[in-house]
């Protein structure tokens, strides 16, 4: 049983019909890039299985159904979500925004300290208010505060976006050690190579469906799926 499976899934804004029958699943410490050009359902994508979009479809999480859940119901399962914006609390500390990443009541696997192990420059800039951060340092936080959640399934949307690669190579062994340990990611990725490196499997979309699903090895042999949904 896939640890998320997607069936079917549609979403519209207003008259706009974004999402038009995606299938997906995830298994267990998994990672799966969502690839496409702009504008084609990406992120509508994760938002829909998060709950910030309204949709149609079958969304089943550890094969329960969370369609229709409000999104800290969904959270609560063990899903979290990453947005592009690097959505911290910006009068708050690091280690502050680390803090209320933590699901009170429940056990978690990482720690503060994983944290600032994970990314060093946290741990330096830990009695610093995020809001006076770099783009690069503030993208750490939000993947780490996340992570403080405990989730099973952490879903990224272009989380190396406008990054200096020396950040975005820090960001790949990120959701390496993820994986090692068991948390699936569903990462909503532009750079194709990154995608290609790191991801167990890739799922191309096209005009609000996916156009291709295969492994990394089965996209660098498929020219004409690279021409047609990825090449601008």
């Amino acid at each position: 049983m896939p640890l998320l499976d997607v069936k079917d899934l549609h979403a519209y804004y207003g008259k706009s019909h974004v999402l038009q029958g995606v299938n997906l699943r995830i298994e267990q410490g998994e990672i799966v890039s969502l690839l496409g050009r702009n504008g084609v359902g990406r992120s509508t994508t994760v938002k829909a299985i998060m709950g910030l979009v309204n949709s149609t479809g079958s969304i089943q999480f550890e094969g329960q159904a969370i369609g229709g859940l409000r999104t800290y119901e969904i959270a609560n399962r063990g899903l979290a979500y990453v947005p592009e914006n690097r959505d911290v609390f910006p009068a708050l500390t690091v280690e502050q925004n680390l803090i209320l990443g933590e699901q009170r009541g429940k056990q978690s696997q990482w720690t503060v300290d994983d944290m600032y192990e994970l990314f060093p420059r946290l741990k330096e800039r830990r009695h610093t208010p995020a809001g006076v951060m770099s783009g690069g340092e503030q993208q750490m936080l939000t993947l780490c505060r996340s992570l403080m959640g405990n989730p099973k399934l952490i879903m990224i949307d272009e989380p190396t976006e406008g990054l200096a690669p020396r950040i975005v190579e820090q960001v790949a062994q990120y959701l390496d050690t993820l994986r090692q340990r068991g948390v699936a990611v569903l990462l909503v990725e532009q750079k194709l190579a990154i995608a290609l490196d790191i991801s167990q499997r890739l799922y191309v979309m096209g005009r609000g469906t996916i156009v291709f699903e295969g492994t990394p090895d089965d996209l660098r042999s498929n020219h004409q799926v690279r021409k047609d949904w990825l090449e601008v």
